[in-house]
């Protein structure tokens, strides 16, 4: 049975979506002006894992989120880079969703340019206008009436009583200390340029025309009034988004439907960078293209598995420290993981032994049940993982007896699918069947010879001369193979 932290409840609770066909889970992605850092993929992983722990489960998921391609910060730097703002933000969502690619992340089945859901915004407005739970100011802006919400502060768990006296905030970002309406619909100013919206708004009995974009909370309660009208079971993010943004969007959605927004909340913990804030100043802030750069020399596809690694090694409600030691440790045990998965490879390709122990077998189902049983308990991928490697230690040692059976062999490999369904960290090309040229084999062949002859003058020349044509000689107990470098 699946416990998961509720931040809205700030305890464990045992998950019951409305329906477990159509699990409906919502999550805040990236504002697309500038490429993401990896603190932003530490939340992205978390999501990962948290949605392909419920498919693991036999949860069946339909999963939402939204690019948000308008705000302060895409029309600034749009206008510095002197290029359209659909052009500009199309640009920074084209390498996101490569970037997410690389790190194993499942795209969400839905994804939603916010600028595609003006019209739901709108809409979703002029009913908060109509409930006078939103009010214009004086210079065409609509602001949510905070004080119309009898729950606001709940996902927080504010206390006004210490809060600094403010009438309203435009700014899509703020303290707890400030809390006050906040802007729903911005009005257009000089520096918008071009990037604005007319739309007509509610004005009593009448309708008034207004000139200017959405605020930046209003976004997501729109897309989730669009693609899960009126109720969704899981609502994911950072910490960070707890206040102001998550807090808003039950705000503003709760008073357009009366009902509860979601039935769960989970957030994830921040990325620190050996042990302190990420930020630019202190020049220990990351995107992925820096750590390939800094890691050149390591092949992209188990440095993304490394980097995973590193962030599921962690409890996603806690604080992850990240640092190039550590994440060269990571490397380190993910090049371990290869190792077993091409010893498995070679133990398939020469082993026709057909049996499986008693013994193993029943090992097998203990893996299994605890791994379950970490999975159920909030998540818990650093226990999850801690299995998984007393799993590896334990085929390892079954291939060192070189009495592994071919049945245990593919049991085996079957193991580490299973396990890779959320962990995502296993490379599972080095099964496939590579097949080596005629010409290449017979220079292994004859190195072979020259070593079992102790003529290591042409068994070393040999090797050197498959190095030349890309292609290395790797001696292991179950024998002697080449991989393509």
């Amino acid at each position: 049975m699946l416990e998961i932290y509720n931040t809205l409840m700030r305890k464990k609770e045992v998950f019951k979506p409305k329906n477990t066909e159509n699990v409906k889970i919502y999550y805040c992605w990236p504002t697309v002006y500038n490429y993401a850092h990896i603190g932003n993929f530490r939340a992205y992983i978390f999501e990962d894992v948290i949605i392909k722990t419920l498919q693991f489960l036999g949860y069946k998921t339909n999963t939402t989120m939204n690019i948000t391609d308008v705000d302060d910060k895409t029309i600034r730097e749009s206008q510095k880079a002197k290029i359209s703002l659909s052009d500009f933000t199309q640009k920074y969502t084209d390498i996101f969703l490569s970037d997410i690619e690389k790190l194993g992340i499942k795209k969400a089945d839905t994804i939603v340019p916010v600028t595609s859901l003006i019209d739901e915004m709108v809409a979703m407005i002029n009913i908060l206008l109509k409930k006078w739970f939103a009010y214009i100011s004086d210079d065409g802006s609509i602001y949510f009436a905070i004080n119309k919400s009898q729950n606001y502060g709940k996902l927080a768990h504010l206390d006004f009583s210490g809060m600094k006296n403010s009438v309203r905030i435009d700014n899509d970002e703020y303290e707890k200390e400030t809390a006050s309406d906040f802007v729903l619909w911005k009005a257009w100013k000089s520096e918008d340029g071009e990037n604005y919206w007319e739309k007509d708004f509610l004005v009593g009995e009448t309708t008034q025309m207004l000139k200017g974009r959405p605020g930046w909370h209003i976004e997501c309660s729109a897309c989730n009034l669009k693609y899960f009208w009126p109720e969704i079971d899981l609502h994911m993010g950072g910490i960070d988004l707890i206040f102001p943004h998550h807090e808003n969007e039950i705000a503003q959605s709760e008073a357009v439907t009366g009902k509860k927004f979601s039935r769960y909340w989970i957030h994830s913990g921040h990325l620190m960078v050996e042990g302190k804030k990420m930020a630019k100043s202190l020049e220990n802030f990351y995107t992925l293209n820096d750590i390939e750069e800094k890691f050149h020399n390591v092949k992209k596809e188990q440095l993304f598995r490394s980097l995973r690694l590193l962030f599921i090694n962690g409890k996603y409600r806690e604080s992850i420290d990240f640092s190039f030691a550590k994440l060269e440790a990571n490397i380190n045990t993910i090049e371990k993981i290869d190792e077993l998965v091409k010893r498995l490879a070679m133990a398939e390709k020469n082993n026709s032994k057909k049996w499986v122990k008693k013994e193993f077998r029943e090992q097998l189902q203990y893996f299994i049940a605890d791994y379950i049983k970490s999975l159920e308990d909030d998540i818990n991928t650093p226990e999850a993982l801690s299995i998984f490697f007393n799993f590896i230690s334990f085929a390892n040692k079954e291939l060192d007896t070189k009495n592994m059976s071919s049945d245990e062999v593919k049991s085996s490999i079957d193991f580490l699918k299973t396990f890779n369904q959320v962990l995502g960290i296993v490379d599972f090309s080095f099964l496939e069947e590579n097949t080596i040229p005629k010409e290449i084999q017979a220079k292994l062949e004859a190195r072979n010879s020259a070593k079992q002859d102790k003529d290591f003058s042409l068994a070393d020349s040999l090797r050197d001369e498959l190095l030349s044509l890309w292609y290395k000689i790797v001696d292991s107990r179950e024998g002697t193979r080449l991989e393509k470098i």
